[in-house]
């Protein structure tokens, strides 16, 4: 008996170029996208404290400068808030429009493309790739091949740093690390995403959108009759006779129809722009990622020989079936529901958030002193964040104790520097006769001493006396 085969080498794949609507507003995104990640941390912004850069994420400093948005590490809720716009975002998306996302927008769409474009370059179209890859080895193969890799690897590391240079001030860190002055963290991050990317977008490709890419896998659940894809009108396309090639009494629409023979004239031009390989005339597949190259490529042809074009198209399987297609469906209302919820969401939590942030905690060990003339006294800890990009200067004061004391030391005012925070213990005294219960609770109050940006906060805390220490009168 024949051995069982259970793993089937890749079939290298060799994407012919096309020109098309689609194919100019990917190039358009990926333009957007390049200048967008690789000059933005080049991009200086003036602010009064704090780096000259647009977007920097400053770890040791656990802060990320967004623009004029300075976020804390106190803020990490509003990247789930990124995340779940992301996802519902996507949700949305993908049952409208169906893998969109995959064909525009995804890095590994974007770098592959590049990618591309650079072994395009070095070693020509489809066909003398073909017969390069296939071809011995020899000076000049060794010579492409060699100089592909060569530019892939450039614009790996160029990735690799670019990516690196968000985490610090980019004219500094970049000569650090042609000096080897950088931290060992930069090289190691350089060195990993120079090395995803070469693999990803130069030796994986479709791999990585058809084996490791789960949304190529789930996203069926997203998909319904009504959602838009890459389909291929086969009524059109086949009739009764199915694809035939040009000759004399088939070349124009008319002639085909009237011998039932489809519009596809079965050049496979479709099939060889296709980044993955697969021949959309077989129907909807998990494979294909929406990038529209094929409807490109087929409306190419159907212009040159004056044929309507359409043949492959955008399109929903109920369109194609001669129904009505649904676009808003309960489903897609709820995700955008969803979606505008949790914009609105972070939106209002980013607008109001305070520039003065305040934590008190009582210290537990000991609960309480009494002291000799009979008072008890608590002990806080209080931090003070001051997010402005200016030093402030705070007082604190207590609110829902009477006769109470409050020991902030030698210090009658806080004066916290810009985007800085100071911790102090604070010391409340009172006596038991002036509360009625064992845990009173009361307010702490701070509040800028400046009026040209007055700030108020509260925050509610419990003054502990030990039930011994209550009189009847307190009691009752």
């Amino acid at each position: 008996m024949p051995e069982e085969v259970l793993f089937q080498e890749r079939i290298e794949i060799f994407p012919r170029s096309v020109k098309g609507r689609y194919r100019s507003i990917k190039t358009s995104i990926l333009i957007l996208a390049y200048s967008v990640y690789f000059l933005l941390p080049w991009l200086r912004w003036s602010r009064e404290v704090g780096p000259e850069q647009a977007i920097l994420f400053d770890i040791e400093g656990r802060r990320f400068y967004v623009f004029d948005l300075v976020v804390y590490a106190q803020d990490i809720f509003w990247l789930a808030g990124l995340l779940l716009i992301g996802a519902f975002l996507l949700f949305f998306v993908t049952g409208l429009a169906g893998r969109v996302f995959c064909g525009y927008f995804c890095f590994q769409t974007l770098w592959t493309d590049v990618f591309i474009f650079i072994e395009r370059l070095v070693q020509g179209e489809r066909n003398a790739r073909i017969k390069l890859a296939q071809a011995a080895w020899s000076n000049d193969k060794t010579i492409k091949i060699g100089l592909t890799h060569f530019l892939w690897f450039s614009v790996s590391l160029l990735t690799g740093l670019s990516f690196t240079l968000y985490w610090g001030n980019a004219p500094e860190l970049l000569m650090q690390m042609l000096t080897a002055e950088a931290p060992f963290a930069a090289y190691a991050t350089t060195l990993f995403l120079t090395m995803t990317t070469y693999v990803m977008a130069g030796l994986a490709r479709e791999q990585v959108c058809t084996y490791m890419c789960p949304y190529a896998r789930f996203q069926a659940v997203m998909f319904d009759s009504d959602t838009l894809i890459v389909a291929y009108d086969e009524k059109r396309g086949e009739r009764e006779n199915g694809r035939l090639k040009p000759k004399k009494g088939m070349m124009t629409s008319a002639e085909r129809d009237n011998a039932g023979a489809g519009d596809c004239i079965d050049c496979g031009y479709c099939v060889q722009v296709c980044p993955t390989g697969i021949d959309i005339r077989n129907g909807m597949q998990y494979q294909c990622t929406s990038c529209a190259l094929c409807i490109d490529a087929c409306n190419t042809i159907m212009t040159s020989i004056k044929f309507p074009t359409g043949l492959i198209r955008y399109s929903s399987e109920h369109e194609l079936e001669g129904k009505k297609t649904r676009r808003f469906k309960p489903k897609n209302i709820g995700y955008a529901i969803t979606l505008l919820a949790t914009i609105l969401l972070l939106v209002w939590s980013v607008a109001t958030r305070s520039d003065l942030e305040m934590l008190v905690q009582q210290v537990r060990q000991p609960l309480s002193v009494t002291l000799s003339d009979g008072r008890v006294q608590n002990r806080y800890d209080i931090k003070v964040n001051n997010k402005t990009t200016k030093p402030m200067t705070y007082k604190i004061f207590i609110d829902g104790l009477k006769n109470v004391e409050l020991d902030m030391g030698k210090f009658s005012e806080i004066k916290v520097a810009a985007e800085h925070s100071v911790n102090l213990i604070v010391k409340v005294r009172m006596s038991p006769v002036d509360v009625s219960k064992s845990n009173t609770k009361f307010d702490f109050i701070i509040k800028s001493v400046d009026s040209i940006n007055e700030q108020q906060l509260s925050q509610q805390n419990v003054f502990y006396v030990p039930e011994k220490l209550l009189t009847k009168k307190s009691r009752k």
